[in-house]
């Protein structure tokens, strides 16, 4: 059983490491008989790494730069995505170029025209932009066909996909968005970590400046829902507000705030001082990690049709998504709480390493630095 949370909080970290936000590209298809508008937005910073954008090195990547290398991002990208009906490939014209921002940076938009045979009832797309040298990367889809809208997410475990070009039911929508909210918070490394920060201490009392294994079950599962509530309570009004536009923040402050919050919740667990009252920190952040969430939904796309329920949807696969981080976490930590393993390794050992990592988060954000070299 120790072997077994060693690995799982091995991963976690081993996870956290690769980034802030995984490296992501964003297709929108516009179907509209048997001719299909494209956009494709992909990160320069990752063109760059692939086929090398910055062309005097001074790091700061042009409008010139991106210019001359145009015919090579197009040959590049084009190579790697290619689009079926009924096993008759679709041919795809580049027809503009354009520089966009997302909150993680500057995307050049690949904007194109696919032509496909008469009678366009099923589109299949591979997708193989970055799997050789990205495995972690992932490609974010809208397909919108009469008025209705389809997502789906390509991986290399998941580079072929097909679509049947009907109008989407309600609830295949929402079942959509539930599975990117699951994703979602499945890579967003930071905000495991500040639940994990805020959970490492549950099955754990503080007496005389030690932390010490609770004596029963109860109390660590009523910390934990507390914990887990507040933090959920929080990023859903968060979340739903910035979503329909009542709120927006600046998505540096957003995201440097977020990296701060994970600092500040692994260091409480070396000096306390919220101790019992660490539902109040989840909430408190929470209001800011919902904000995070909120970009990745609009990123995403939300169907005019279904606003509400895509929301909903996303909303609760975040928390499904959470709830299953949970259910594996507690039960392990609990029947490990009496070890030194857990007291100084995980607990302590742990929330170092947390802290140091959120803390390069916290420099890169708020600086626009790169000071991690993955």
């Amino acid at each position: 059983m120790m072997r077994v949370l060693l690995a799982v909080f091995a991963l976690l970290l081993g996870s956290a490491a690769q980034a802030h936000k995984p490296s992501d590209s964003y297709l929108i298809f516009n179907v509209n008989g048997n001719v299909i508008d494209g956009q494709w937005d992909i990160a320069l910073r990752d063109l760059d790494f692939a086929i090398g954008l910055d062309a005097n090195g001074d790091a700061q990547i042009t409008w010139g730069e991106v210019r001359a290398k145009r015919a090579e991002i197009d040959a590049y990208a084009m190579a790697r995505l290619q689009l079926k009906s009924d096993g008759v490939v679709c041919p795809a014209q580049v027809i503009e170029h354009l520089i966009d921002d997302h909150t993680d940076g500057a995307y050049v938009v690949v904007k194109f025209r696919a032509a496909c045979p008469a009678g366009l009832k099923t589109l299949q797309a591979q997708y193989r932009l970055f799997f050789d040298i990205d495995p972690q990367h992932k490609g974010l889809l809208r397909l919108q066909y009469e008025g209705a809208a389809t997502t789906a997410i390509f991986s290399p475990e998941k580079a072929t996909q097909q679509f049947a070009l009907s109008a989407p039911s309600r609830l295949r929508q929402f079942i959509d968005y539930a599975r990117e909210g699951v994703w979602h918070i499945w890579i967003g490394y930071d905000h495991i970590l500040f639940l994990l920060a805020l959970l490492l201490p549950a099955v754990a009392v503080r007496r005389s400046r030690r932390w010490e294994a609770v004596g029963a079950f109860k109390p660590a599962f009523w910390a934990v829902l507390k914990i887990v509530t507040a933090f959920t309570l929080a990023h859903s009004i968060t979340l739903t507000l910035a979503t329909l536009g009542v709120i927006s923040l600046p998505s540096r402050w957003v995201e440097s705030t977020i990296a701060a919050s994970v600092v500040i919740a692994a260091l409480n667990n070396l000096f306390p001082l919220f101790r019992e009252r660490r539902w109040m920190m989840a909430f408190a952040f929470g209001l800011i990690h919902g904000f995070g969430f909120a970009s990745v939904l609009t990123d995403l796309g939300l169907p005019k049709d279904a606003l509400i329920l895509a929301l909903v949807g996303f909303n609760l696969g975040v928390e499904t998504g959470q709830l299953a981080i949970v259910a594996a976490f507690l039960p392990l930590a609990y029947l490990l709480r009496h070890t030194w393993f857990y007291r100084r390794l995980v607990l302590l050992g742990g929330s170092v390493v947390i802290a140091i990592l959120a803390s390069i988060w916290l420099a890169e954000r708020a600086l626009d630095l790169k000071l991690l070299g993955f």
